[in-house]
Formats: structure tokens, C-alpha cells, sequence
């Protein structure tokens, strides 16, 4: 069993190895290349929330801390990356901390800046999209973040459309986050990922959670109850070979989830101040959440930092539950 083990990590080290022969792949840290390989839980983590969400050197102790919580309920961090133009699964904590010192000199990198970014050798912080692909793309099942992008509001006539809702529609991989981000269109998102065929399940609640809020106003398609329920659904899906990701909302912890009146008011006054200096595309996301948290004195910064982690939380635990549903044997880490 132990030479399968080993066989199965030098599979994954020749595919993905840079130095490998042929052309250059995904860099897969030793202690996630070896969980994949051992079949045990991994929780994939983004990384722009580490250089565009806030400032250093918070950023960099929010990500040891969503790691460490990560760890502590059975699982193993893979924080995606690119760096050098290499796509990276799983940093270092030197990786890490290069990371969140670059900020927002990191690219903000979705699934269409991939090929430009690892082309020009450039560094980049993975979005919702880039990281559901590479997680994709190495086996891992779980992935972690706060909050998904989404229609814009009006998006009915600008078509600003997160290519998260497009990714999920053709990726298989599980998300866990709190909802969409309320500073955008809750309802057309929803009505978005039903288009893409995106199975979406709020966790121990019938209402679509609102990221900074529990309540969005809007009934959530599915509802699951617990960490066996969100793996069954994953594993089902997998088994019936849908080939699209899932959405498991799970609402910010009550104790922080900010008044929904004066969020919303600070979301109106950013928004107009965005068009009023023609804030567009990618950086609308990164000057809206700032300037929110800015009219709220950084209430809604510790927010998103305290849902982030909650999320990691049942990330973890779904990852072990499915762990544990594939593989009878399989004890956690």
C-alpha cells in the first residue's frame, strides 16, 4: 500500500513538477501533492483576497489564521497563486508573505489572465475563477472563499457579469462562501447561476445568505443541514459526471453580521461614487468593498475577515466528510 502511495506521488510530481520534462505546468507543494496522492482532505484557498482585500501585514495574518483553521478541522490548505509566471498550489509561508507584501502590485488574475500572466512571467492573485480552474486541474474537490462575484447591479445593460458564475457553470468544484457579494445583483446572480446549471444549497437556513448579511430576501434553491449533507451532494454530482460546480452558502456568524440598513446605504453612496469616477470591470470589486468598509469605520472589514474564517471552517469539515464517503479508510489528516 505504501509503494502505491508513493507510486501515486511520483505520478502527480511528473505531471505537475516545473522541472519536469515538456511544458511547464502547475507547481504543487510536497504536502498537497502528497495528501492528493494519499487520498486525504485538501481545501483549496484564493489568494486575491490576500493581496487586493487588505492591507499588510492583515492580510498576511488572516491568511496563516484561515490556514491554520483549515489544519485544525482535519485538512490541508492548497493557497493558490501565481508567482514568476508559475502557477503555485499550495505556499510556503515565504510564498505567502511575498505575496501579501506585492498587494495589489499582484495582478488580479481570473480565468481570462491565466495564459497572459504565466506568459509574461508575471505575478498573480487568483480570483474566484482561476482558483476553482487549477483546483480543477490538480484533483482538488473543496474550495474555500468569502464571497463569489456576481451580476453587477445594473447589469442588465452594462452585461458586467463575473466570470465566477461562468466558471462554476463548467467547473466541478464545490465553493463554500457566504453567499455573493451584497454589494451586487443577488437576485439576477441566482437566476445566472440557474441558466449555468450551478446547483446552489444554503447551509442550515432556506434563505440565500447576503455575504456582510444572513438575509439576502431571497429563498435559496437547496438547503443542507450539515458537513455529510454538503458531501453527499458533492459526491453525487460527481458521480453522476454533471461536470458543474456547487455553491454551498453558508451565512456570516450572527454575531457579525453587520446592520443590513447601514451596509446597504454605504453600498449605494460607494456605488455612486464609483460611477462618478468611472470604476469599472475588474477593479469595481476591490473600490466598492474598500470604500464600504471605509463608510462603516471597518465594520464590515472585520466582517468579511470573520466569515472568511467560518467558511474555512466547514470547508475543512466537508472536505473530511467527503474524504470519508470516497475512502471508508481515511482518518483525516
Amino acid at each position: 500500500m505504501a509503494s502505491s502511495a508513493l507510486s501515486r506521488i511520483a505520478n502527480l510530481q511528473k505531471h505537475f513538477n516545473p522541472n519536469s520534462k515538456g511544458e511547464r505546468g502547475v507547481k504543487i507543494s510536497s504536502e498537497v501533492a502528497e495528501a492528493l496522492a494519499l487520498g486525504k482532505a485538501v481545501v483549496a484557498l484564493e489568494s486575491t483576497i490576500i493581496s487586493h482585500g487588505m492591507p499588510y501585514p492583515q492580510n498576511l495574518e488572516t491568511a496563516k489564521e484561515v490556514e491554520a483553521i483549515v489544519r485544525q478541522n482535519g485538512a490541508i490548505p492548497a493557497t493558490i497563486a501565481i508567482l514568476d509566471g508559475m502557477p503555485c498550489v499550495g505556499l510556503s509561508l515565504e510564498e505567502l508573505e511575498r505575496l501579501a507584501i506585492l498587494g495589489r502590485k499582484a495582478r488580479k488574475t481570473a480565468r481570462r489572465d491565466i495564459a497572459h500572466v504565466v506568459a509574461t512571467g508575471g505575478n498573480g492573485a487568483t480570483t474566484v475563477s482561476a482558483t476553482m480552474f487549477f483546483a480543477a486541474k490538480v484533483g482538488i474537490a473543496i474550495f474555500v472563499t468569502g464571497g463569489i462575484g456576481g451580476v453587477h447591479r445594473h447589469g442588465e445593460s452594462t452585461l458586467d457579469i463575473s466570470s465566477d458564475l461562468t466558471e462554476l457553470g463548467r467547473t466541478p468544484v464545490a465553493v463554500v462562501s457566504a453567499g455573493v457579494k451584497s454589494i451586487l445583483d443577488i437576485p439576477r446572480t441566482l437566476e445566472y447561476l440557474e441558466t449555468q446549471g450551478v446547483c446552489v444549497a444554503a447551509y442550515q437556513t432556506n434563505e440565500f445568505p447576503a455575504f456582510f448579511t444572513e438575509k439576502s430576501g431571497c429563498t435559496a434553491p437547496s438547503r443542507v443541514d450539515s458537513p455529510e449533507d454538503c458531501a453527499r451532494l458533492i459526491d453525487s454530482s460527481i458521480n453522476l459526471g454533471l461536470m458543474t460546480g456547487i455553491l454551498i452558502a453558508l451565512p456570516i456568524p450572527r454575531e457579525h453580521s453587520a446592520s443590513g440598513n447601514i451596509i446597504e446605504s454605504a453600498i449605494q453612496k460607494a456605488l455612486k461614487e464609483a460611477r462618478e469616477q468611472n470604476v469599472t470591470g475588474s477593479a469595481e470589486t476591490p473600490f466598492l468593498l474598500a470604500r464600504v468598509s471605509e463608510l462603516t469605520g471597518g465594520t464590515s472589514l472585520a466582517s468579511n475577515i470573520a466569515l472568511v474564517k467560518n467558511n474555512a471552517r466547514l470547508g475543512a469539515q466537508i472536505a473530511v466528510s467527503l474524504c470519508q464517503l470516497r475512502d471508508h479508510s481515511c482518518k483525516g489528516t
